[in-house]
């Protein structure tokens, strides 16, 4: 807001803030879909395209080549160790997260808690990923908060080469970056909330039924994701270079980012019409709570994983203290910081 409405003046306050309740409304990271939002105020689709390119970009490309020294010098002991301090500070985020948005997503409101809990257990149960029950959870939301009139009049919808495909295991098959490609789109479509909502999506598909990563893989995915700049999604572009090679990686990160720009495309122009709709408000409000619910539920998930011995848990707890501690400090410091204290203890250990 004050680099772009105060300083440069290229969008109004009014476009910012307009731009800001759209983001909250659509699946994606917040801060790259306002981006692309305010590059569409100031410049249209061009606009929308470069800013989401720019925003992404440099991350992606952070993440490719740290996803290319995983493959090459994972199995290092030094490596192991740093990952093995990393996961447990990143499960202490992620329950730290979790925290955060029940306080300021569910509030005293019973319906959504309710929505809350039926995501967070089902998450823990099933350990994989449950799309349509976000779905219901913004239709009941709806139903109940803002049930439809049914003498109101029906509103219109507008028209809305071998080394390239190196992973982990070997070369991978045209048909896998495929896979990729469409795991991704789908995971790519339910981000609500924050982008900490994708990683119960992608635990249940990568690890649990495609089995292109094992638990402690994913983990160290998601750890790459917090250490570099940029939206936690962009945890894809690893997770694609690990499963079929630098085309996996880029087929994931297009993937995951095309459902939001579309929305941004082919939805912007329409949003002031449905802004205040009372039925999409209720619809959203339904589907965050489950994301959070989700989020919680991988919080679990990812910290049985992660924390599973003396060093681990004093290393989560540890980290957990300072982040509620010390409200500002910056979590790739943590991280690493914990990858240092996790390289010193899994040699003594």
């Amino acid at each position: 807001q004050r680099d772009l409405v105060e300083n440069r003046k290229w969008v109004s306050k009014q476009d910012y803030f307009e731009g800001l309740a759209f983001s909250q409304l659509c699946p994606g990271p917040l801060a790259a879909q306002l981006a692309k939002y305010l590059g569409w105020v100031h410049s249209g689709t061009l606009g929308a395209t470069l800013t989401g390119a720019a925003f992404i970009l440099p991350s992606f490309l952070m993440v490719l080549g740290l996803a290319a020294l995983y493959v090459h010098f994972g199995q290092l002991a030094w490596i192991q160790g740093l990952f093995y301090g990393i996961g447990a500070a990143v499960s202490a985020i992620i329950v730290r997260s979790a925290w955060k948005l029940i306080q300021k997503t569910l509030g005293k409101d019973y319906l959504l808690w309710v929505l809350f809990g039926a995501l967070a257990i089902t998450t823990v149960w099933t350990q994989s990923e449950v799309v349509w029950l976000f779905v219901l959870s913004g239709f009941v939301a709806m139903l109940v908060k803002a049930p439809p009139k049914l003498q109101a009049r029906p509103v219109q919808a507008g028209a809305l080469g071998p080394g390239l495909l190196t992973g982990l295991l070997g070369p991978a098959s045209a048909g896998a970056v495929v896979s990729v490609f469409l795991f991704f789109l789908k995971a790519g479509a339910f981000v609500f909330g924050s982008g900490l909502a994708i990683v119960p999506f992608l635990y249940g598909g990568v690890v649990g039924k495609f089995h292109w990563l094992t638990e402690r893989q994913f983990l160290d995915a998601v750890a790459v994701a917090m250490i570099t700049p940029g939206p936690i999604v962009i945890t894809s572009g690893f997770i694609g270079y690990l499963v079929a090679g630098p085309l996996g990686a880029c087929a994931a990160a297009v993937a995951v980012f095309l459902p939001p720009y579309l929305l941004v495309i082919f939805g912007a122009p329409y949003y002031r019409r449905f802004a205040q709709n009372r039925q999409v408000k209720a619809f959203v409000q339904g589907v965050t709570a489950a994301a959070v619910g989700a989020i919680a539920g991988a919080a679990v998930i990812l910290t049985r994983r992660a924390v599973f011995d003396l060093p681990t848990v004093l290393i989560a707890l540890i980290s957990l203290g300072v982040l509620l501690a010390f409200k500002k400090v910056p979590e790739p410091v943590l991280i690493l910081a914990a990858g240092v204290a996790g390289v010193v203890l899994h040699r003594s250990s």
